[in-house]
């Protein structure tokens, strides 16, 4: 990062990431382009990895069975300071290494953690988890490097 002045501590990233209900993963794509996609996700506080859902096949997963190492980039609602009119947005990079979880009970663990950032109650969590449990795939995220900043739009 060249404006260190803007650097987010690794306190203030991982309150970013543990707030965004999403963000965009890129990985290496086909024929030298890459290939980003939104994702939902869940910062786990206690082993500092990132937990993402979807199916069990896609362009994604093929494209990870070749190369792993992907990007996540969130970003927050961003804030105005009293006063002034330029929005103030926190963003956290992450570099890492993607690999799918195969313990299904840590996948409906994890798919809950993640769920319950957008469900309103407890019993809409094991509703859906119920429904939909036996047909999710969860990757897991090990983070290697990370790094935030904040932008001031003016």
């Amino acid at each position: 990062m060249r404006r260190f002045r803007q650097a987010l501590s690794e306190e203030d990233c991982v309150a970013v990431l543990q707030s965004a209900p999403r963000g965009i993963m890129a990985f290496h794509g086909e024929n030298g382009y890459p290939y980003a996609i939104p994702l939902n996700q869940y910062y786990d506080p206690e082993d500092g990895k990132l937990y993402f859902h979807g199916a069990k096949q896609g362009l994604k997963l093929d494209l990870l069975e070749k190369e792993n190492k992907v990007c996540f980039t969130v970003m927050d609602e961003g804030f105005v300071k009293e006063g002034e009119w330029a929005l103030n947005i926190r963003s956290v990079v992450c570099l890492g290494q993607v690999e799918a979880l195969t313990d299904h009970e840590k996948v409906l663990e994890q798919c809950r953690k993640l769920a319950r950032k957008f469900y309103p109650t407890e019993k809409d969590v094991e509703d859906e988890v119920e429904k939909a449990g036996s047909r999710v795939h969860m990757l897991v995220m090990t983070i290697d490097r990370m790094t935030g900043k904040l932008v001031n739009e003016s």
